[in-house]
């Protein structure tokens, strides 16, 4: 419906039209993911980072939440677990959690090159999916620890991290944190105990 509008008090005088937009206007041309950091002095972080993770897919999006210190279940990438049809749950392949530099886990634990060949196999898929795009989002528990005792260099950490596509969320946690990777970080969540 086309009409012309006159100035009525003025019939001779046209009125001003503001010309129609080209494409409705939009704050973000596409979604942008985030680089997050959840960080506290302590182990613990990761219960609400991980339900975050589980309401994402949930909601349907594809979720890959690698730990890389967490081990205990001999799960490896052969054995990640699955939930809610979208969330792909990875751990390193190693008999306990490994809670000091490789090596350090005593007679029943994992050798070091058996505990750093399980955290690289970990960090190898978890960077093939994240630079595949394949992902909404991508937590990587207790990464920084990881680098910190030395399971992973922080160099491809963030070359990997340097080239995630635009959409991809991705969540680090953990009690030790690289300033490199401080410094990517769009958002930093520092947890604290009361008191």
């Amino acid at each position: 419906m086309t009409a012309s509008l006159i100035d009525t008090t003025h019939p001779h005088r046209p009125v001003a039209l503001v010309p129609p937009l080209a494409a409705p206007l939009r704050l973000v041309s596409q979604p942008e993911g985030l680089l997050q950091i959840h960080t506290a002095p302590f182990r613990g972080s990761f219960a609400a980072v991980f339900s975050q993770a589980l309401r994402s897919a949930g909601l349907g999006s594809r979720v890959l939440v690698s730990q890389f210190l967490k081990g205990g279940v001999e799960q490896g990438p052969a054995g990640s677990l699955r939930l809610c049809g979208r969330l792909e749950w990875l751990r390193p392949g190693t008999p306990h959690c490994l809670d000091g530099p490789p090596g350090s886990q005593g007679e029943e634990g994992a050798t070091a090159e058996e505990a750093l060949g399980a955290v690289a196999e970990v960090w190898e898929v978890s960077r093939q999916r994240l630079l595949k795009g394949d992902l909404d989002l991508l937590v990587l528990d207790e990464l920084g620890l990881a680098i910190a005792l030395g399971y992973l260099p922080a160099e491809s950490v963030i070359e990997a991290l340097e080239q995630r596509p635009a959409h991809l969320d991705v969540i680090l946690t953990g009690p030790s944190m690289p300033a490199s990777l401080m410094a990517m970080a769009d958002q930093v969540t520092q947890l604290r105990r009361g008191g």
